[in-house]
């Protein structure tokens, strides 16, 4: 009867509870560079680096979504008007009307006069 050696051999690879290999964004999008540069269809190039083709695609797909996406700014540009506006009061109606005006009492009566309407 012969002797069945075996050597358990740590990659250093992390897997999840099933046993899959993670891997980290930046490792990913190095893949999906090499992707792009080996001229191979999605389905070879995941068979070459030995990742699902359903997970390969997900990653391209998710990747190239965020690169189309526009950058949130945290900062918005505001602008000071330097002269005084011509008018003292801004009403603006839920119907799009906007009625400008110096006199408090004139402005106020022309809206109640438009609601009335």
């Amino acid at each position: 009867m012969k002797t069945i050696t075996t050597e358990l051999v740590e990659s250093g690879e992390k897997t999840d509870a099933q046993g899959r290999k993670l891997i980290r964004a930046r490792e990913r999008k190095a893949m999906i560079e090499a992707y792009e540069q080996s001229g191979l269809t999605q389905k070879a190039f995941a068979q070459r680096e030995g990742v699902k083709y359903s997970t390969f695609t997900a990653w391209l797909l998710r990747y190239r979504q965020q690169a189309t996406e526009p950058t949130k700014s945290t900062f918005a540009e505001v602008r000071v008007p330097t002269t005084q506006p011509r008018w003292a009061l801004e009403i603006a109606l839920p119907n799009g009307i906007v009625i400008r005006g110096h006199e408090v009492q004139s402005v106020t009566a022309l809206v109640g006069a438009l609601r009335a309407c």
